[in-house]
């Protein structure tokens, strides 16, 4: 995708008061049908340059596939561009005794990138948005409401968009999916078979879609 210097420029000094690191815009198929947002970059990929590497990206490569995608057919991104972290001690030598993890973004960073999202989804127009995980979902549609109530569900709607300092919705509808993020079920194990349902819910949606 090719990217207004501006934009991004614009984009990176928005960010710099914030705990973060790093800046990932996206990879994949920008001309495809679907695209998918995540939460924010780890630590893997604000160092490589690349979303969804690591553990989250292997176990996202997993549902692609049950899903009959490939990386190749699609679009990620997410709503930070860069990775948020916090202090945290740590044992490890070498460290000085603390350490960088990963956090959830807050509201003043995600609408930090605000533009960045508005405009990837405005040049792609995609058939489906897979919105990975809460805050993915909430960014998008503005529902503030539990994820599990609405998992899997193939969402026409308009989407939030950067307006007059704060958000707006888009003239154009899209379908949103909003699915458990990659790495929940690393926390949650039991999680498992809700997402492989959702997943069903979504390869059946693809395939109406694709006939």
């Amino acid at each position: 995708m090719e990217w207004p210097e501006h934009l991004v420029n614009e984009a990176k000094k928005r960010i710099e008061p914030y705990d973060v690191e790093g800046f990932v815009l996206g990879k994949g198929d920008d001309r495809g049908r679907v695209m998918i947002v995540g939460e924010a970059p780890g630590e893997n990929e604000a160092v490589k340059g690349e979303p969804f590497i690591g553990r989250a990206g292997d176990e996202l490569d997993k549902q692609l596939d049950y899903l009959g995608l490939s990386r190749e057919d699609v679009y990620i991104t997410s709503v930070v561009r860069s990775r948020p972290y916090k202090w945290v001690k740590t044992n490890k030598k070498g460290m000085g005794g603390r350490r960088r993890a990963n956090r959830k973004p807050n509201q003043k960073e995600i609408y930090a990138h605000a533009k960045l999202l508005d405009y990837q989804i405005e040049q792609m127009k995609p058939d489906i948005i897979i919105a990975l995980g809460g805050v993915a979902y909430e960014r998008l549609t503005g529902n503030k409401g539990k994820l599990s109530d609405v998992v899997g569900e193939a969402i026409t709607t308009s989407v939030q968009k950067e307006e007059d300092g704060g958000y707006g919705m888009s003239e154009d509808e899209y379908t949103v999916v909003p699915l458990y993020h990659p790495a929940a079920v690393f926390y949650n194990p039991k999680i498992k078979e809700d997402i492989y349902r959702s997943l069903d819910q979504l390869k059946g949606y693809l395939k109406r879609e694709g006939e």
